[in-house]
């Protein structure tokens, strides 16, 4: 388990070391454009969802272990050659290549817990997978914030981190005990078709939640910021709300037994409920309701995604199904910047709010959708 938790706390780590740095490496590299700083946060996402969609497909054929062995060494070997880029060219090279080995582990991370574990304790661990994710991220924007302040590089030392899963990695070779390999049972045309479906669904969810919730971490600050509070309460905030998202992960079985197939509604309309009042109150109090309930409906649906999405896929192609589920996390966090622009620009409505209103409106609208389809299903 402490292996596979510790695959799972790198899965939040790319692009976290550069943020801090930013404003700092047009000073150190003057000749370094607005776009080359752009390119050290987005070429590692970008790399993440190709090698995620790759790694996924290629986890039941060549093996889990083997495929994750060399994804932590990539992870790991590109993150110490921080340490020695001189110029913005090589950081950015350096980047792909740590978006790469993220791409690679990121679906093994959830593969390896449906690959050791079954039922209920499956649905517990997918709930610590999140929690740990999400804890991962709070904890390591804190630490990459506090060593940028000291020293520019300080912050790539977060990208060493996968040295404690390649020293576990052999424990979960010993203690495992199914196959290397997953193997592939049968199925009719028709059973298969409708997993498809539901998998897809799964997809669309995911990469709806995970837009709706971006919203805090990208437009929060200027919200806030026109409001008269500075960056050190928005960041407050959005630590609150990334720590909201990591406690239904660890209550995920208690959560799943009282809502049961309702859950991914309820999720949906604590996001809605929680931009809703974001938008509606300039109160920091209000604000910080706001951003709590929205991450706890995140952190309720996350987990609850990954189980769903195991239990639909046969044994071989379980990583490749989390890896589909997985990389919608991502295809969000690239597109949300431009999709709220068209919104702005369709409706004619400008502000540092909309976006909350906006993504609160569509909300309740997929709130009903499921809850629709869900009525719709039980029949």
């Amino acid at each position: 388990m402490l292996g596979i938790w510790s695959v799972s706390a790198l899965t939040s780590l790319p692009g976290l070391a550069v943020s801090p740095i930013s404003e700092k490496l047009t000073t150190i590299f003057p000749k370094a454009t607005e776009l080359d700083i752009q390119m050290l946060t987005t070429l590692p996402s970008l790399l993440i969802i190709p090698f995620t969609l790759l790694a996924g497909y290629l986890g039941g054929r060549v093996g889990y272990m083997r495929l994750l062995g060399l994804g932590l060494w990539l992870f790991l070997l590109s993150g110490a050659s921080y340490f020695f880029c001189n110029s913005i060219g090589q950081l950015i090279v350096v980047s792909a290549l740590l978006g790469i080995g993220s791409g690679i582990i990121i679906p093994l991370s959830t593969a390896l817990v449906s690959k050791f574990f079954a039922g209920e304790e499956r649905t517990r661990q997918y709930g610590y997978v999140s929690a740990i994710t999400n804890i991962a991220l709070v904890g390591a924007t804190a630490l990459t914030g506090w060593l940028a302040d000291i020293q520019w590089r300080l912050p790539f030392l977060v990208y060493l981190l996968p040295v404690v899963s390649i020293i576990l990695v052999p424990a979960i070779k010993r203690d495992g005990t199914p196959d290397e390999k997953g193997s592939e049972p049968g199925g009719d045309a028709g059973d298969a078709w409708v997993k498809w479906g539901l998998l897809t669904r799964c997809m669309l969810y995911y990469l709806l939640i995970t837009y709706l919730v971006m919203v805090v971490s990208i437009n929060l600050p200027f919200l806030m910021g026109g409001y008269g509070y500075d960056s050190g309460v928005s960041g407050m905030v959005i630590s609150l709300f990334f720590l909201a998202m990591m406690v239904p992960g660890l209550f995920i079985n208690r959560m799943v037994a009282i809502f049961k197939g309702w859950l991914p509604a309820v999720a949906l309309l604590l996001i809605a409920l929680g931009l809703l009042d974001v938008y509606l109150n300039s109160s920091l109090v209000f604000i910080i309701v706001g951003c709590v309930a929205a991450g706890f409906g995140y952190g309720m649906a996350q987990p609850y995604i990954y189980d769903v999405t195991a239990s639909l896929a046969s044994a071989g192609k379980v990583a490749f199904a989390l890896a589909m589920v997985m990389v919608m996390n991502y295809v969000a966090i690239v597109i949300s910047p431009f999709v709220t622009e068209l919104l702005q620009d369709v409706v004619d409505v400008k502000g540092n709010d909309f976006p909350f209103m906006a993504n609160a409106v569509i909300g309740f609208v997929a709130t009903l959708l499921v809850a629709i389809w869900h009525v719709g299903n039980k029949r």
